[in-house]
């Protein structure tokens, strides 16, 4: 027969919600953050999922976590005028509402700017909840996590662009300026091209206005509607690779504290020894600049579809 005396130990899941709650205390977990899933917490415990259910049920009973839908369990927030894990008695006051969409729109816009700051790896309900002085749980009433949160980013960012009413003359030049504009977007923005895809593109209504637009460049050519679409995806695609490698740049520059043409020169003599051949000698002059880079790619690849576009038009209208 199992002792139940005071030297007994803990049931099994009454170690895991004391561990939770210590970890909620001591500001290890807070407001909005998912605490262990069933799953994970039979692992990290050793129990069965039946004893880990039974922990966080108790912890959902005791009002410390809450179930939100799509996201997980996570840590809830603390009754009004408790204090908060590390706070003592301050607490930062919530700003007045302004209506769910007003206040969507600024959380938006405050995950922008500390995307635009420091990455978005550092984009979280947590952090954007600190930035605003809000409480994490709020954000979920506006959002539905991150995954959401991301593409209202996106499609915010693309709602920057300034599209003029009358574009430039000629299929090529009017190419060109959406090529570019999407490129300075993305300089401003480097976190922007990862949430864009090719292969599963979201139908964000300000990227479907600039998709619209550019692709009309080639549209208006008379061409059928498949190849005017490759044409337009190719040289979107072009800006979002190239745009890729943006982000990665920055931290580089970060983590190194060298440009690329710093870095460059800092391994010129490896770089020589390695790749340098009589037929393509490794030029001292030589740096990488992405946006010449970019502009490069897109007269190249602008040639070919001029190309294209000619055989098209041949086709559809062969001599006599």
């Amino acid at each position: 027969m199992r002792r139940t005396g005071s030297g007994s130990a803990p049931p099994p899941y009454l170690r895991i919600v004391r561990e939770i709650q210590r970890r909620i205390d001591t500001g290890a977990l807070r407001p909005g953050d998912r605490v262990p899933s069933i799953r994970q917490a039979a692992a990290e415990w050793g129990v069965a999922t039946a004893t880990a259910t039974k922990a966080l049920d108790t912890l959902r009973r005791q009002g410390r976590v809450v179930a939100v839908p799509r996201v997980g369990t996570v840590v809830a927030d603390p009754a009004p005028g408790a204090p908060r894990p590390g706070e003592g008695r301050a607490r930062r006051s919530r700003p007045a509402a302004t209506g769910p969409d007003g206040e969507r729109d600024r959380v938006v816009r405050a995950a922008i700017a500390l995307a635009d700051a420091e990455g978005f790896e550092s984009v979280s309900m947590r952090a954007i909840a600190a930035k605003l002085g809000m409480p994490t749980m709020s954000l979920y009433g506006l959002l539905r996590g991150k995954e959401e949160l991301a593409v209202l980013m996106a499609d915010t960012a693309f709602g920057e662009l300034e599209l003029p009413e009358e574009p430039p003359p000629g299929w090529r030049a009017h190419l060109e300026l959406a090529a570019r504009l999407q490129w300075r977007l993305y300089l401003r923005h480097p976190w922007l091209p990862r949430l864009m895809s090719l292969t599963h593109p979201q139908p964000l209504p300000h990227l479907l206005r600039f998709g619209a637009w550019g692709m009309s460049a080639v549209l208006k050519l008379g061409l059928d509607p498949e190849a005017a679409r490759l044409v337009w995806w190719a040289v979107a695609n072009h800006v979002r690779g190239t745009a890729t490698n943006l982000e990665a740049q920055r931290d580089a520059e970060r983590h190194t504290g060298l440009s690329p043409d710093q870095w460059y020169v800092a391994h010129l003599p490896s770089l020589r020894a390695a790749l340098s051949t009589g037929a393509a000698p490794i030029d001292d002059r030589l740096g990488f600049d992405l946006t010449a880079f970019f502009e490069a790619g897109l007269q190249l690849l602008l040639d070919g579809a001029a190309v294209q576009i000619g055989r098209q038009h041949r086709r559809a209208d062969p001599p006599r």
